[in-house]
């Protein structure tokens, strides 16, 4: 996945949904009267347990006896009480102060699953030292709807199948571990999950086919593993889908024709695989596409003039990819563009005069290819850009005396031998996470109940 540029993340709808299907729990039972907060027996066993295995920089027990109980609550556990009068524990969030810490030697509890009560559970960085897995019991009852387990170097082995079995799951991050095996095709069953990122693990073997049956998904990240084989045609099917990221992984083939279905996509990253082929006619028909980032994959075709239709496109990133041909100028017509890479390919003839128009570029990579001619921009358009503008490696270019002049860049001034270049590349945009990507709008808009946060 292209790392880079502050950017997508899902729109406010994805915040509004989760905000207004998931408001929290009155924290700590407020209407209750002191004497009645208690858990019931099995369960405040089961979070002593949790915790012990969690966490020891307190005497939970005897700090805390009641951990549901105002003026004993812990920090990290939201509860609700029950028509039954007692208080459940509805939400464990761990190793992100104030939250509780993890000890060096924590293990991952599938007692969690067991809580009857139990909606969200948040473990960051606390499985660091000890080996351990996702281990979850035969028959998990915890209604749990988001599960995120993520930065956890020590997490090993594979995504167990009884995940599946979680049907309430909404939002499943299991990001930045050290997961390995291949994605079981059950998780894809979870028919109400709207976010799924396995992004930064080993994961390998191919994309389920079975990935096309979860119609609500709106932000799909699998990036940064070792994933092989082709993009499955049923991802056609996720007509909701707002961000799809599959870079950094072993891909081949082509983009499915199928693509042309997300009419919703805004986010596209496929970066860093063994993609090639001819784009599909349908790209035509990703009206909302605003990101499309696709360098370093063995392309070696003419650059396409169909992504002058995309004109919501705010960042297209194409480098490293073996594109020849002339710059198709219809990528002028990308009024949004603030970001366009296209560097270190094939790329012949001269820039596109019209790309003097585009007025909210911010970065310009065109470097390393066999460009030719008198660069089409003016003295106030590569000021503007200054060191975003990149140029360098094409000796075919040069610039008009006239625009040059007090510059200080490194490109010839046409009938001159001095010699200029504008300084550095383009930063690599970074990706959205997921929902880098969903993750980070999402998590401000809906903190309480939904952290997303990027990987």
């Amino acid at each position: 996945m292209s790392s880079a540029s502050p950017l997508f993340l899902l729109p406010l709808f994805l915040s509004s949904f989760l905000a207004i299907s998931y408001q929290s729990s009155p924290p700590h039972a407020k209407q209750q009267p002191q004497d009645s907060t208690t858990m019931l027996p099995s369960e405040l066993e089961t979070l002593f347990t949790i915790m012990g295995t969690m966490s020891d920089n307190k005497p939970w027990r005897i700090s805390h006896p009641n951990p549901c109980n105002s003026g004993s609550s812990w920090p990290g556990i939201e509860c609700k009480f029950g028509k039954d009068n007692h208080f459940h524990v509805t939400r464990l969030d761990f190793g992100t102060p104030p939250n509780p810490t993890c000890k060096p030697t924590s293990t991952f509890p599938s007692e969690v699953f067991t809580l009857p009560y139990l909606q969200s559970v948040f473990f960051y960085n606390c499985f660091t030292h000890s080996p351990t897995s996702l281990s979850m019991p035969a028959s998990p009852v915890s209604p749990v709807e988001q599960l995120s387990l993520r930065a956890n170097p020590a997490l090993t082995g594979p995504i167990p199948a009884q995940l599946s079995s979680l049907k309430s799951l909404q939002v499943l991050t299991l990001s930045q571990n050290r997961l390995s095996g291949q994605i079981p095709p059950g998780v894809f069953g979870l028919i109400k999950l709207v976010h799924l990122d396995l992004s930064y693990n080993t994961l390998s073997g191919a994309i389920p086919s079975q990935v096309g049956n979860v119609k609500n998904l709106l932000g799909l990240d699998l990036s940064y593993n070792s994933l092989s084989g082709v993009i499955p045609n049923s991802i056609g099917q996720l007509g909701l889908l707002q961000k799809l990221d599959l870079s950094s992984n072993l891909l081949v083939g082509g983009i499915p024709n199928s693509i042309e279905k997300l009419n919703s996509l805004n986010f596209i990253a496929l970066s860093n695989n063994r993609l090639k082929g001819s784009f599909p006619e349908g790209l035509t028909k990703l009206v909302n596409l605003q990101y499309f980032i696709m360098d370093d994959n063995p392309m070696f075709m003419p650059l396409p003039s169909d992504f002058g239709t995309l004109v919501k496109l705010q960042e297209l990133r194409l480098a490293n990819s073996g594109y020849s041909g002339s710059i198709p100028s219809s990528i002028s017509q990308l009024l949004n563009l603030t970001t366009l890479s296209l560097e270190n390919n094939r790329l012949t003839g001269k820039i596109p005069a019209e790309f003097s128009s585009l007025s909210h570029i911010y970065h310009l990579n065109l470097s390393r290819n066999f460009l030719e001619g008198v660069v089409p921009f003016s003295a106030s358009f590569l000021r503007r850009l200054g060191r975003n503008l990149d140029l360098s490696g094409n000796p075919g270019l040069c610039l008009d005396p006239k625009e040059a002049h007090g510059l200080g860049t490194e490109i010839n001034a046409c009938g001159d031998h001095k010699s200029y270049s504008f300084a550095q590349p383009t930063k690599r945009s970074q990706a959205p996470c997921m929902l880098s990507s969903l993750s980070a709008y999402v998590a401000r808009e809906t903190s309480r109940r939904f952290m997303l946060v990027c990987a």
